[in-house]
């Protein structure tokens, strides 16, 4: 068996150099004695084979000898067995090839698992891209490219999987007009976006949806986007956030294309629906695709638009390696196979604006007067109108002013009250100086809980009782609650409305819809059902909470949380009103203005000042301090580039209970986005190099991870 450099199909930093044997590679002696070798193929008797593996010294193709016995179905795209280093591995032949220059003679194929050819080129394109991009290991992008055989539904799509013409455009157009009464006729270029879609062409746009409910909702404006692609006969993908999203979002495209099969990718849904809705899609039996983070992939025939619904939400940013983000793989997409590209939300990320910025995107958004006429009224208590009227405004959770909104909206529809966390009563402050209330046996987080009718003051982490302690800042003895839970904010509206119906949508009881009527909503950020006909009012609580995360993007975040529940209230004119509950700060600001895209310019002008992301890129590498100080003398020719600037490494900060050693140390490097395909090379090579040294320990490597800074 040999081992072969990268070739087109497969991705490494590696360089052009093969190694002979990878069993020598790993560190175990080759076997003496070798089993007979079969017959080879008499055409292209090479498969060079991508290992599904999570070594990195196994980031590269594999020679393979491929037989007669086997050469009908060792097609490209087909799943495999090899053996490497004495041991069965699962992968993916890439391409056949007519010689090898391995140098030693090849080992056989060990078995073709299936004749289905379930890697199409353009997923692999893309997979590489990825890969690279990340300085990943391109098979564990193919784990989400392709997911789990579930044999018995992979046996109704074998003769449509195993033709060779898979990858022939045959969609039909759904239809030759557009709809008369277009929701994005309203939208700044809104219309010439959809023109140039249904002639067959690939604009990029970024979009700043209005409503996020009834008939005008965001759902409703996508739908009608991929009904236009499908008009051109060219497929579609969406790409959502989380469950929620997801549901409405298949409701809208059955809705807009009644006559289509629309395939829902989603992990909650199981190994078997998942992989047939994947065959739906690689068959061409479905040309349009909805899903979550995983769905990115998706093997959509003739890709003509991509969409990712609120590219912000950090569901989007894969947690597992190479911890790819959803929007720059939909980025990937539209370069690569050359599909139009739409970036949709109530509110514009900085990396979006940079985009727009480059005019690599262009802004569909509606005008001020259309957001007046179709918005509702924000109002902030830190303004100087209403701190006149109510002075405990900028202090009181419930101002009075908020209280007065929903009693006066809970006689006309439903309200809805978001806060900041689930539960009863997560934490708490010192009362005297404000600062966080912290366990004196192992600094952790003091929390009030009920048990049996009584309450009492306990360390989170430890369970250590509280019952003598003492702010170690003023001195002060008495505590207040920092923030508030969803459950205790229910039981105290209950008690200041006792006619209203109260509803909490927090934590494992997420509800996605509720009737019309006089219902008060407690929600947590990202679980506000929806209202068919819009919310009367909704309180934003607990927004110094949101503004004082520890992270480069709380004010982006705490926006976009804000946007994203206002956009569920009834228009001005309709009597809708948000109050929302927080200091002085550029995003209330920019809320009660409602614009998100002035608040997006602001911000990457600051990054770019500071030089933090998205302005440039950033790497960070996790381990031991041993193995962190290695990787960078492994990559000290990258990491000293002209423009790259390294932070660390230093202990990484614990936001939980802390192990019980400081064995966590991170570098973090910062590096022009013009560096970002020399840097990635570099970095994955570094990574592949001690992992390849005997006795070395492994490092995380991580490319622009959001919640790095």
């Amino acid at each position: 068996m040999a081992a072969s450099a990268p070739s087109s199909g497969g991705s490494s930093g590696s360089g052009a150099q093969r190694v002979a044997q990878p069993s020598l590679l790993l560190g175990f002696p080759e076997p003496s004695l070798a089993p007979a070798t079969p017959p080879a193929a008499r055409e292209l008797p090479v498969a060079r084979v991508c290992i599904e593996s999570p070594l990195p010294q196994l980031d590269r193709t594999f020679d393979y000898l491929v037989s007669e016995e086997l050469s009908a179905t060792a097609k490209p795209g087909v799943r495999v067995r090899v053996r490497v280093a004495g041991q069965e591995h699962s992968g993916f032949i890439l391409e056949r090839a007519e010689t090898s220059d391995a140098g030693v003679a090849l080992q056989p194929l060990a078995k073709v698992v299936s004749p289905a050819v379930v890697l199409t080129p353009e997923v692999l394109r893309v997979a590489t891209a990825v890969a690279e991009r990340w300085a990943g290991a391109l098979g564990d992008v193919l784990r989400f490219a392709v997911p789990p055989r579930a044999a018995r539904v992979e046996a109704e799509y074998l003769p449509e999987l195993a033709a060779s013409d898979q990858g022939r455009s045959d969609g039909a157009p759904v239809g030759s007009d557009l709809p008369s009464a277009s929701l994005w006729t309203e939208l700044q270029r809104g219309p010439a976006f959809l023109r140039h879609l249904a002639a067959g062409g690939s604009p990029r746009a970024s979009l700043q949806a209005l409503e996020g409910y009834g008939s005008r909702g965001w759902p409703q404006l996508v739908a009608e986007a991929v009904r236009t692609a499908r008009v051109s006969g060219r497929g579609a993908l969406v790409v959502v956030p989380d469950r929620r999203d997801l549901e409405r979002m298949q409701a809208a495209l059955e809705e807009a294309l009644p006559d289509e099969p629309i395939v829902r990718l989603a992990a909650e849904d199981g190994p078997s629906q998942r992989y047939r809705g994947f065959l739906d899609l690689l068959s061409g039996r479905a040309r349009v695709a909805v899903g979550t983070r995983g769905a990115v992939l998706a093997p959509v025939r003739d890709l003509g638009l991509v969409v990712c619904w609120d590219d912000g939400d950090d569901l989007h940013a894969e947690p597992r390696a190479p911890y790819f983000h959803d929007r720059e793989v939909c980025l990937l997409r539209s370069e690569i196979e050359g599909c139009a590209l739409l970036l949709a939300g109530h509110r514009v990320s900085a990396e979006t604006q940079r985009l727009v910025e480059s005019g690599w995107l262009q802004s569909v958004a509606p005008s001020r007067s259309l957001i007046r006429r179709r918005l509702p009224r924000v109002i902030s208590t830190a303004d100087s109108f209403e701190s006149a009227r109510d002075p405990y405004a900028r202090t009181a959770r419930l101002p009075h002013a908020a209280w007065q909104l929903a009693r006066e909206a809970l006689a006309v529809g439903p309200v809805l009250v978001q806060v900041a966390r689930a539960g009863y009563a997560p934490s708490l402050a010192c009362e005297r100086c404000r600062e966080p209330a912290r366990c004196a046996h192992c600094s952790g987080p003091l929390a009030e809980s009920v048990t049996g009718g009584s309450r009492t003051v306990a360390c989170r982490w430890c369970g250590t009782p509280a019952g003598a302690w003492a702010c170690p800042h003023c001195g002060g003895r008495s505590f207040r609650r920092s923030a508030v839970g969803a459950l205790r904010t229910a039981e105290e509206l209950g008690r200041a409305f006792p006619g209203a119906v109260v509803v909490t949508s927090s934590g494992d009881q997420v509800k996605s819809e509720l009737p019309d009527g006089p219902v008060l909503v407690v929600a947590t950020v990202g679980a506000e059902p929806v209202a068919p006909s819009g919310y009367a009012a909704a309180l934003l609580l607990d927004g110094d909470s949101l503004l004082a995360r520890e992270t480069l993007r709380a004010g982006e975040e705490a926006l976009r949380r804000w946007l994203n529940a206002a956009a569920l209230v009834r228009s001005a004119d309709d009597g809708g009103r948000v109050v929302v509950t927080a200091s002085e700060h550029e995003a209330v600001g920019a809320l009660v203005r409602w614009d998100p895209g002035g608040f997006a310019e602001r911000e990457l002008a600051l990054r770019r000042s500071l030089g933090l992301p998205p302005a440039v890129r950033i790497a960070a590498v996790t381990g031991t301090r041993t193995a962190v100080d290695a990787f960078a003398a492994a990559a000290a020719s990258v990491l000293t580039r002209p423009g790259v600037r390294t932070a660390g490494p230093v202990p990484v900060s614990q936001v939980s209970k802390p192990a019980a050693d400081d064995a966590s140390w991170r570098l973090l490097a910062f590096f022009p986005i013009a560096e970002g395909p020399e840097m990635s090379r570099g970095l994955r090579a570094a990574r592949i190099a001690q992992a390849t040294r005997r006795g070395s320990e492994p490092v995380q490597l991580r490319l622009d991870g959001a919640d790095l800074i």
